[in-house]
C-alpha cells in the first residue's frame, strides 16, 4: 500500500507541474485514483481495482486516459459474469460497459473503428431476448465504419441477426436481401484488402445463411450474383452453385453457365457428369450433353466401372431422348465390353432397340430385326440372371413375328442359316429363325 501511495504522489506532482487541463478540475483526485487502480490492474487484480477505478471515472474526464476506459471495460465484463444470475444488476453493468464504449468513440476518434466494432461484439455477447434489432443495427454501423477492416465475425453475425429478425416478423424479404448484399459486399472489400481462407469461409457462411433463410428465391439469387459473376473465380462459382442447388434453381442459364465455367477452371469427372445430366434434360442441349459425357468418360479420374455406367447412361439417353439408334447401340456395346455388371442391361437395351426398328423390304428383310433382338435378349439373360424372366418374355413376343418356315424356304433359307441384317444404320450378323 505504501508503494501505491508513493507512486500516486509522484504522479500527482507531475500533473501539477504540467497543468490540470487533461485531468479535469479535480486533477489531484483524478490522478490519485488513476494511480491506485492501475497498480491493481498491473497485478491482475481487477476486483481490487474496481473501487478505485470507479472513483477515477468519477473525478477524471474521459480524455484523462484511454486506458481508464479500456480497463473499465475489463472490470465490467468480469462483474457482468459475476452477476449473470442477477438480471437487474447485470443490465446496469452492461449499460455502463456500453457507456464506456461510447466515451471511447466520442473522445478517441483515431480508435473509433475498433471501438465501434468492440461495442457491437459486447452487444452480441450480452444481448437479452428482445434486443435483436439493437444488436443488428450496431453490427451494421460497425460494418459501415470499418469497411475493409470489418471483422469477419461481425459480417456473419449481421446476416444471422437479419434472419432472426425476419423469422420474428420484424424484417421483410427485401430487408434480408439488403443485409445479405451488405455482408457480402463488405467481406469482398475485406478480401480485396487482405485475402485469407478466413474471409472465404465467412463469405461461404453468409451465403449459406441466406440460402437457408427462406428468402433465397431464384429471382433474388440471380439479382445477387448477376453483378458479382466472375467466370475466373472458382470459389465464387462453387458457392453460387451450392446456393442455386439448395434453392432448386438448377434450371436457370446462370447455373449451367457457372458449372461450365467451373469445369473449365477445374476440370472434373463429377462436373462433366453433372453437365451431362443438366443438358440432357434440355430440349436443345443434346450436343453439349454428349460432349460432357464423353469428357467424363475420357477423364483420368474415372475407372472402368464408372465408364461402363456412363456409357450405359449415354446409350439410354441417345435412344430414349434422341432416337439415335446406331449411336445408342455403339455406346451400349462399350458398356457391355467394360463391365460384366452392365453387360446384361446393355444387351437388353440393344435388343430393345433392334426390336422397335422398322425395316423395309420383303418378308425376310422386314422381320429379320427380330432375330437380332432375340440374339441380344439371349445375351442379356446369360449375362444377368435377374433379367432372364423379362428377356424370355421379350423373346416369346419376338418369335411371333418370325417369318413362316414356308416363307423362308421360298427365299432359300432354313433355320440356323447365317443372315446379315442392315436396317436404318444398324447392321448385325444373326441366325435365321422361323415359325414352325
Amino acid at each position: 500500500m505504501k508503494r501505491i501511495l508513493l507512486t500516486a504522489f509522484a504522479l500527482l506532482v507531475s500533473v501539477l507541474a504540467f497543468g490540470q487541463g487533461r485531468f479535469g478540475a479535480d486533477s489531484a483526485e483524478c490522478v490519485k485514483y488513476l494511480s491506485f487502480y492501475q497498480q491493481y490492474v498491473k497485478q491482475g487484480d481487477l476486483e481490487g481495482a474496481a473501487p478505485s477505478w470507479r472513483n477515477a471515472l468519477k473525478y477524471c474526464p474521459p480524455t484523462a486516459s484511454q486506458n481508464m476506459l479500456l480497463d473499465g471495460m475489463k472490470i465490467m465484463r468480469k462483474e457482468i459474469n459475476q452477476y449473470r444470475n442477477n438480471p437487474i444488476r447485470k443490465q446496469e453493468l452492461v449499460d455502463t460497459l456500453m457507456m464506456l464504449h461510447q466515451l471511447r468513440i466520442d473522445n478517441y476518434p483515431k480508435y473509433a473503428v475498433t471501438a465501434i466494432t468492440n461495442r457491437a461484439v459486447d452487444m452480441m455477447n450480452y444481448a437479452e431476448a428482445g434486443s435483436e434489432q439493437v444488436v443488428f443495427d450496431a453490427l451494421g454501423e460497425a460494418m459501415d465504419v470499418a469497411k475493409e477492416k470489418t471483422s469477419t465475425t461481425i459480417a456473419v453475425r449481421y446476416m444471422n441477426y437479419a434472419v432472426q429478425l425476419y423469422k420474428l416478423g420484424r424484417l421483410v424479404d427485401q430487408d434480408v436481401f439488403a443485409a445479405f448484399d451488405k455482408s457480402i459486399s463488405t467481406l469482398e472489400a475485406v478480401k480485396a484488402a487482405k485475402p485469407s481462407n478466413m474471409v472465404d469461409k465467412a463469405i461461404s457462411d453468409v451465403e449459406s445463411i441466406f440460402a437457408q433463410s427462406g428468402v433465397a428465391s431464384c429471382d433474388n439469387l440471380v439479382a445477387v450474383f448477376q453483378p458479382r459473376y466472375d467466370a475466373s473465380d472458382a470459389e465464387l462459382l462453387k458457392n453460387m452453385l451450392a446456393l442455386f442447388h439448395s434453392a432448386g434453381c438448377t434450371d436457370l442459364d446462370m447455373f449451367s453457365n457457372a458449372l461450365e465455367d467451373l469445369n473449365r477452371l477445374e476440370p472434373s469427372v463429377d462436373y462433366s457428369y453433372q453437365l451431362f445430366r443438366l443438358f440432357s434434360s434440355h430440349p436443345d442441349g443434346a450436343d453439349k450433353a454428349i460432349m460432357y459425357m464423353q469428357q467424363a468418360i475420357d477423364s483420368d479420374e474415372s475407372d472402368v466401372e464408372t465408364d461402363a455406367q456412363y456409357y450405359y447412361e449415354l446409350a439410354t439417353y441417345l435412344f430414349s431422348k434422341l432416337d439415335r439408334r446406331p449411336d445408342a447401340v455403339a455406346a451400349a456395346k462399350q458398356a457391355a465390353s467394360l463391365s460384366q455388371a452392365y453387360a446384361g442391361k446393355a444387351y437388353f437395351l440393344i435388343g430393345t432397340i433392334w426390336s422397335v426398328s422398322k425395316c423395309d423390304g420383303n418378308e425376310i428383310e422386314s422381320r429379320a430385326h427380330y432375330w437380332v433382338a432375340t440374339d441380344y435378349m439371349i445375351k442379356a439373360r446369360n449375362a444377368d440372371s435377374e433379367l432372364a424372366e423379362e428377356a424370355n418374355k421379350q423373346i416369346a413376343t419376338y418369335s411371333q413375328y418370325y417369318p413362316e418356315q414356308s416363307t423362308a424356304f421360298m427365299y432359300d433359307m432354313v433355320d440356323g442359316n447365317r443372315y446379315e441384317v442392315s436396317c436404318n444404320g444398324l447392321s448385325e450378323s444373326t441366325t435365321v429363325r422361323t415359325q414352325k
